[in-house]
């Protein structure tokens, strides 16, 4: 299995990008290799300030890369060789088998968008964010930003691509999907919501248990995926966070709170788009570069792309 990284993207790449990439070396396994996409000098150098050779990765050089200020669409268009551009036109030939970058994540999506393309039957592709819970299986929340507003019919394929994560790569059998609402009765909510439960609460495509409310955020007993338009699942991810840094600041220290910290879980991939795209967070360390490399690796021996084909393709 070959996993291709974008060496230049993240805001402190290239060297935080090649030291997860160093750390992965002896995790990933003997039939696996990873694929260093970036400026083969730079590439060349950082592994002799590491002590590794080189030969330890294939290279693909390119001297063009997307900054994380750029806009996204237009720099995609103007910067073909870029190293996501390069990433994905190698996934979309099955030249790697999962693509990993912590570089912007508007150039991510439009990567996988224009050159995977979208899975037939996908409205629109989205990102998760795994959320810890006490038994050690993760609630898979979507959208969390990528979307802001959404309507009835991506909120229904939300419980769709969140079930098939959950199952395929957190073996989690048969998911319990909710939606995020302000109340568990049918009636409650905004007009999105309204619909979205109406269009879900009948579905054969995916184990709808009826609307959610927040404080079940962490319930895995009760909940397994939370869908919610981008702006809701982004106030709660974010959220998440200042409650964990809260805790930090007061010199707290839980291994259950620091299943927190996203260096532990390193990306997100791209649900519905032709291919295993992963998404890791700009102010990614070295571990957390190296934690995306292996989840990217997960995900694609998970199969996780041809199982939402397959969901889509029986829907």
């Amino acid at each position: 299995m070959r996993i291709g990284l974008d060496i230049m993207g993240g805001d402190f790449a290239p060297e935080t990008t090649l030291g997860g990439a160093v750390l992965a070396l002896d995790i990933i396994g003997e039939n696996n290799s990873i694929v260093l996409i970036g400026d083969k000098e730079l590439i060349t150098q950082g592994c002799n300030k590491y002590g590794v050779d080189p030969s330890a990765f294939e290279i693909v050089h390119t001297d063009e890369h997307i900054g994380m200020g750029e806009h996204p669409a237009k720099a995609y268009a103007q910067k073909p060789n870029s190293s996501i551009g390069i990433g994905f036109k190698m996934l979309s030939r099955n030249e790697i088998d999962g693509f990993a970058s912590a570089g912007s994540t508007g150039a991510m999506m439009v990567g996988g968008i224009y050159t995977t393309k979208s899975i037939p039957g996908v409205i629109r592709p989205t990102i998760t964010a795994s959320v810890p819970t006490l038994s050690g299986k993760p609630i898979i929340l979507l959208d969390v930003g990528i979307n802001p507003d959404a309507k009835p019919d991506v909120l229904y394929q939300y419980g769709m691509l969140g079930s098939a994560y959950a199952e395929h790569v957190y073996g989690i059998q048969k998911p319990k999907v909710g939606l995020v609402n302000i109340g568990s009765e049918e009636e409650k909510g905004n007009l999105l919501t309204k619909a979205s439960f109406q269009a879900m609460k009948d579905s054969q495509d995916f184990n709808f248990i009826g609307n959610v409310e927040a404080n079940d955020f962490f319930n895995d007993e009760k909940v397994n995926v939370l869908v919610c338009d981008g702006f809701v699942g982004n106030v709660m991810l974010k959220e998440a966070e200042a409650f964990y840094s809260l805790i930090r600041k007061r010199g707290i220290r839980d291994d259950f709170f620091e299943q927190f910290n996203f260096e532990n879980y390193g990306g997100t991939p791209i649900l519905g788009i032709n291919g295993n795209a992963v998404i890791g967070h700009g102010i990614s360390n070295e571990t957390a570069i190296k934690n995306m490399i292996l989840h990217t690796r997960k995900v694609a021996e998970a199969k996780l792309t041809e199982k939402i084909k397959e969901a889509f393709n029986n829907g």
